[in-house]
């Protein structure tokens, strides 16, 4: 479902709060349910079933249509009006006693002891017992109130709307929302006329890079930018090849506005690292996400659980590595490759390397790591033969990284290979209570001094909402490691628990303080042996020892 052409992949939501409001309030007159068509020539699949009248009913070109070599049809999609949505939305929100207070300004934020929040502003103080920060390209300005930030940048983009087109006019029914993949469009019928949106290239597309350094200009709310329609040209070329009434129609609008995007273009929903401070913020592809981000944050607020993981959505999937440099090159990326075909094990490279590498890094490329990202950390996704340059090389089929892999496999299998694993989020959890404290929130026995457990944090349903290495390094502390992706994910939970509880117990996170090598295979003992003469006596499985080599401390 898509608002002024936004994307509709995720519009699922929408459908599931639309059905729940009473027709009237469901805003039922800016919803429609057309259907949506996607269409490339990029990529040799199937083609749909013959002599369907899609062509002519959708006012497509016969010609241009030999060249799409897929459609991909989908009947429930379609496209909903946002203003009547909003307004539909919030006539049902009055109806169960919320207050809404427009014009109103925001100007700080502070946090009490207690943990709720004085929200000033312009009319006076509220105190709320938490904060839900949804402020759109407002929600950087937003969280610098409260002393955090967030990894997002305004781009441009633009649409426009023709004036009365005859084959459109004449039209019984309305026709499907067009995507045209390759061309890096939208198109659907905008009462008698057409609407389209392309996406831009990374080369051409702006951003609201002052704003990302500046703020958000006093007083900037519903403004629109200056159109350029030299920009979308190429795009709109194509739409007139594909939809030939459209080359000759009068175009009655240009809009230019700015829709926010994180470095990853998927939102930020859920807590932030402040206490009662949630956020829903950096939907670039607008309105599509509302009944399911809002459903989805509603029930975590409600239940003190998320009521399923959306990890690729936490809010803390960033951190102070994610620069407004980075945030600007990978928003740029991602709005330019709205379109682009994906492949398996996709990597794009605009960004890095980030802050994140590790103390081996530079030996690593040195014999031929071909580099990954996660996290924000570049690690080794495979390493390079002898004469072979580490190349990323993307593919549907078998790539050139397949036989190098298969060598080191065979090679940890028969002898023994190094991982870097600095990537795993590594917390010392310390205290009077640490003890009770990890007793209480994991799943698993607390181990005693000197070793290890695998264990799970558990939500208060009793579903799984964390899996912990836990390492007893002494009698009042603990080594917690969790993996890259939810580093601060799992530092949340712990800390709010802590902080809710009244816990003696005090969190470090030294992810980027401490490295991890894993020697792994049937020699390795061997070769760890060279080391240090510890490793020669007994070390069982899922045991801890603390070494000194070389003036440096090893566990």
């Amino acid at each position: 479902m898509s608002g002024h052409g936004r994307d509709g992949d995720h519009w699922r939501g929408h459908r599931w709060n639309k059905h729940r409001l009473p027709p009237r309030q469901a805003g039922a007159e800016g919803c429609h349910t057309t259907g949506e068509v996607r269409v490339d020539s990029r990529l040799h699949l199937a083609r749909s079933r013959p002599h369907h009248n899609l062509p002519r009913y959708c006012q497509l070109e016969e010609n241009t249509l030999l060249q799409i070599l897929m459609g991909l049809y989908t009947a429930s999609d379609g496209h909903v009006d946002p203003y009547s949505l909003t307004q539909a939305i919030a006539k049902g929100a009055r109806k169960y006693g919320a207050l809404i207070f427009q014009g109103l300004g925001v100007t700080t934020l502070n946090l009490r002891e207690d943990g709720r929040w004085v929200v000033s502003t312009t009319e006076g103080d509220i105190l709320a017992n938490r904060v839900v920060n949804a402020a759109g390209f407002w929600a950087k300005e937003i969280a610098k109130l409260a002393g955090s930030d967030l990894p997002l940048v305004p781009n441009h983009h633009q649409y426009l709307v023709t004036s009365t087109v005859p084959e459109v006019k004449a039209l019984k029914r309305e026709i499907p929302v067009l995507r045209h993949l390759e061309g890096s469009f939208y198109l659907r019928m905008e009462r008698d006329g057409l609407l389209i949106g392309p996406y831009e290239s990374t080369h051409t597309m702006r951003q609201c890079e002052d704003w990302m350094w500046n703020g958000v200009p006093e007083g900037f709310g519903k403004e629109l930018f200056e159109p350029d329609m030299d920009r979308l040209e190429p795009h709109l070329e194509i739409a007139m090849q594909l939809v030939p009434c459209f080359a000759d129609a009068s175009i009655q609008s240009v809009v230019n506005g700015p829709i926010t995007y994180t470095p990853d273009v998927l939102p930020l929903v859920g807590p932030d690292m402040l206490p009662n401070m949630w956020l829903a913020a950096g939907f670039g592809y607008g309105i599509i996400h509302g009944g399911g981000m809002g459903s989805y944050l509603a029930s975590w607020i409600i239940n003190g659980q998320p009521p399923f993981e959306m990890t690729e959505c936490d809010p803390l999937r960033f951190g102070s590595w994610t620069t407004n440099d980075y945030v600007l090159a990978k928003a740029r990326e991602s709005y330019g490759m709205n379109n682009a075909v994906t492949y398996p094990h996709e990597e794009r490279f605009a960004g890095r390397p980030t802050s994140r590498v590790s103390g081996a890094h530079e030996v690593l490329e040195s014999e031929g790591a071909c580099m990954q990202i996660h996290s924000g950390w570049e690690q080794p996704a495979w390493f390079t033969s002898p004469g072979q340059q580490p190349q990323y090389c993307p593919s549907f089929q078998r790539t050139n990284w397949h036989e190098a892999v298969e060598k080191e496999v065979d090679l940890v299998m028969t002898s023994a290979g190094i991982i870097d694993l600095t990537p795993f989020a590594k917390i010392i959890v310390q205290g009077r209570q640490a003890a009770a404290f990890m007793d209480y929130m994991t799943a698993n026995s607390v181990p005693p001094l000197g070793r290890t457990v695998i264990t799970h944090i558990l939500s208060p349903t009793g579903h799984v909402y964390a899996e912990l290495t836990v390492t007893r390094t002494h009698e009042d502390t603990f080594l917690v490691i969790t993996g890259s992706g939810v580093e601060l994910h799992d530092l949340r939970w712990l800390q709010d628990y802590a902080r809710r509880g009244n816990w003696n117990v005090s969190f470090a996170n030294i992810t980027e303080d401490m490295g991890c090598l894993s020697v792994a295979g049937p020699k390795s003992k061997d070769i760890l042996s060279t080391l240090s003469p510890v490793f020669n006596g007994k070390f069982p499985f899922f045991s801890c020892k603390e070494v000194l080599e070389t003036s440096e401390l090893w566990r």
